[in-house]
């Protein structure tokens, strides 16, 4: 039998809630059994992380398995948990030591090639994360920079599940190339990403640049937001804006 553990986060609106990803292996038929209040896109990941394990050179344990995501009262959606599950696995597995997951938050979809994807949510999932007193996140490298801004935590951007299972074993970190050859991702489009993560230990596994797409020229009229806008930025103010969407009052 092994176990091990490992972290992930639950939004629940904009509130993130760091939730305890758990697997066990049993001796028994082989089954992949996922419990704890998992939506459609989360029962899902039994397939991608299969498969992204497979594909990045792991061994998928032919044994009972179950995952259960703590608290269970807590609803669990998105693509969002499956770096941790497939983490939680191998460490059941014992293809990574199950005391180095124990601390560390993981969030990423995993694609079916064992590469890592972004997903939405990552700066309150971050903020979850350090206010539960987490000091260690690994995600997606592409939103390296927006985790990096929570101050007090430890950021690792990585491409790919099998970089991943390189640094948590001390093994030699594989190239891989940017994901669609540096074309930024669909959900990211717009936002520069300097692919460097925080400077408090951990680091950004290949750095990856994305380049800006939209500037402010681009809007026409607006004067009185854009000016707003533009020392809002200038002096790194917030922001409120005011009305129903297209309103235009701020």
């Amino acid at each position: 039998m092994g176990f091990a553990r490992t972290c992930s986060v639950a939004l629940v609106g904009v509130e993130g809630v760091v939730v305890e990803v758990q697997a066990d292996l049993e001796p028994g038929v082989a089954a992949f059994t996922l419990v704890g209040l998992p939506d459609k896109s989360l029962t899902e990941s039994r397939d991608r992380v299969r498969a992204a394990v497979v594909n990045s050179g792991g061994e998928w344990p032919q044994k009972k398995l179950t995952v259960g995501l703590s608290p269970a009262s807590v609803p669990k959606a998105g693509s969002g948990f499956d770096l941790a599950v497939a983490c939680a696995v191998l460490g059941a597995a014992e293809r990574i030591d199950p005391r180095v997951l124990a601390d560390i938050v993981m969030i990423g979809e995993l694609g079916l090639d064992g590469r890592v994807r972004p997903v939405r949510g990552i700066l309150p999932a971050v903020l979850a994360a350090a206010d539960a007193g987490y000091e260690q996140v690994v995600v997606p490298e592409c939103a390296a920079a927006e985790a990096s801004l929570v101050p007090g935590v430890s950021v690792l951007g990585i491409r790919s599940l099998r970089q991943l299972i390189a640094v948590l074993t001390d093994g030699p970190v594989p190239e891989e190339e940017p994901d669609d050859l540096g074309r930024p991702d669909p959900l990211l489009a717009g936002l520069r990403m300097p692919g460097t993560g925080a400077a408090t230990g951990m680091h950004s596994v290949g750095a990856a640049q994305h380049e800006q797409d939209h500037d402010l020229a681009d809007v026409v009229g607006q004067t009185s937001a854009r000016t707003a806008v533009e020392v809002a930025a200038a002096g790194g103010h917030h922001l409120f804006l005011e009305g129903p969407p297209g309103a235009g009052t701020q």
